[in-house]
C-alpha cells in the first residue's frame, strides 16, 4: 500500500504503453490515419464507460488539429443522434471486449448508412471487430489492479494510438501555429502560440 502501490501503479501503466510500440499494427494504424485523411465528412468517436472518456479525449485532440470530429453518444444514437451520420464518415468505435451491447447494438445501422467503421479494442473476432471496415488491435497484457479489471492501463494505450494518429495527421498537413491558435486560442496553450513559445 501507500507509496509502493503508486509507484508500481504508474511503472505498470507506463511499461503497457511502451509495450504498445512493438506490438502494435502500424499498417492498420496508418489506414485509420488514412482513413480520417481522406475523410469528406466528419469523424465520429463512440464508446461506453472508460471508453466512453477515451473517445471523448480522442475528438478534443482531433478538433484542436482541425478534424471534423464528434463524439457519438451511444444511448442518444438508437434514438435518433444517428441521423447526423452520412455515408463516408469514419465512425470509430472503441470498446476493449469488442461485444458492449450498446454499441454493437447500431453497427447495422451504421452498415446501412454506409459509415466506414473502425473498431479499436484487444478482440479482432469479437462481434465489433468481424463488424468492422478496420479493426485497430490495441491490446495489453495486463491491468495494473488487483482484479485485472479497471480499465486504466488499456485506456491509456489506445489514447496513445489515437494520439499518434492525431500527430502524424498534424505533421502531415503542415498544420500551422497559426491555424492551432485559430482553435486553441485561450488556457495557457494560448498563451504561448500568441507569443511564439513552445
Amino acid at each position: 500500500m501507500g507509496k509502493d502501490t503508486l509507484r508500481r501503479v504508474i511503472e505498470a501503466e507506463a511499461e503497457q504503453v511502451a509495450r504498445l510500440a512493438q506490438t502494435i499494427d502500424y499498417e492498420a494504424l496508418g489506414k485509420l490515419r488514412d482513413l480520417i485523411a481522406g475523410c469528406e465528412g466528419s469523424v465520429f468517436i463512440t464508446g461506453c464507460g472508460t471508453s466512453a472518456m477515451a473517445a471523448r479525449k480522442a475528438v478534443h485532440t482531433l478538433s484542436v488539429i482541425g478534424q471534423r470530429a464528434f463524439y457519438l453518444n451511444p444511448s442518444d444514437a438508437v434514438h435518433g443522434e444517428l441521423g447526423v451520420v452520412r455515408a463516408g464518415d469514419v465512425v470509430i468505435v472503441i470498446s476493449k471486449g469488442g461485444a458492449t451491447a450498446e454499441l454493437v447494438k447500431f453497427l447495422p445501422n451504421l452498415a446501412e448508412k454506409g459509415a466506414i467503421v473502425v473498431g479499436v479494442g484487444e478482440h479482432p473476432e469479437s462481434p465489433i471487430g468481424q463488424a468492422s471496415d478496420l479493426f485497430l488491435r490495441v491490446e495489453i497484457e495486463r491491468e495494473p489492479d488487483p482484479f485485472n479489471m479497471l480499465a486504466t492501463a488499456s485506456t491509456l494505450a489506445v489514447i496513445a494510438a489515437l494520439d499518434a494518429v492525431a500527430i502524424d495527421l498534424m505533421e502531415g498537413e503542415a498544420f500551422s501555429r497559426e491555424a492551432f491558435l485559430e482553435n486553441h486560442p485561450s488556457g495557457d496553450v494560448g498563451e504561448r502560440l500568441a507569443q511564439g513559445r513552445e
